[in-house]
């Protein structure tokens, strides 16, 4: 059994969770951080010295943390040449768009921030339609790419969606404008309608 630490609400938790389910490994979670608290005990700054989740405790007493190198450490291990390509082009395609959210995640942020978290009567509306206009830019860029492949790789689920599939879910669910992206519209739908993703990112949004 494969050991998490982390809230299941967090965004960086849920790619592991995901990833958990699409290999179809068993796992259990505690909820750490946020509310649950628990992350600057001394029992879990010897998992990790950062006071971070999520953190993974493998079935050998291996323990990892940073969300992306926790999917690519269990994609490699558990799914060699499924969500981790054992040919090292379609790795390198798949491996660079685990980096791509960092051009999105910021504005991302902000919208989740000002229209989730913050009172109607607080929100600065403007503020908020600057991130979505940025966001909606970045978004385009891969609802480009996405028009002649299944996934960000090509024909089959990577590390590469994993690490963007709960941004997207936050696009489309929360309440802002979006352009039509042919696209980055198929492929989120394509997502949808798989049972791991059902279950560990079509959560309320927090």
């Amino acid at each position: 059994m494969i050991q998490v630490w982390g809230r299941r609400n967090s965004g960086n938790v849920i790619k592991v969770l995901w990833c958990l389910r699409e290999i179809g490994h068993p796992f259990d979670v505690e909820e750490v951080g946020g509310p649950h608290g628990k992350n600057k005990e001394d029992w879990f700054l010897a998992l990790n010295p950062n006071g971070l989740v999520p953190v993974v405790r493998d079935e050998g007493g291996y323990v990892v943390w940073e969300s992306n190198v926790i999917v690519r450490y269990l994609a490699a291990k558990y799914d060699p040449g499924g969500m981790w390509p054992e040919d090292a082009i379609a790795r390198a395609d798949a491996d660079r768009w685990m980096d791509w959210p960092m051009l999105v995640q910021p504005y991302m942020t902000t919208l989740n921030v000002g229209l989730i978290r913050t009172p109607s009567e607080q929100r600065d509306m403007s503020k908020i339609e600057v991130a979505r206009r940025a966001a909606a830019d970045i978004w385009a860029v891969l609802d480009k790419h996405l028009r002649d492949r299944d996934f960000v790789a090509g024909s089959q689920l990577t590390i590469g969606d994993i690490a963007i599939g709960n941004l997207a879910y936050r696009w489309f669910n929360l309440d802002v404008e979006r352009e039509e992206m042919p696209g980055l519209q198929s492929w989120y739908r394509r997502l949808s309608e798989r049972q791991a993703f059902q279950t560990e990112v079509m959560r309320p949004l927090a």
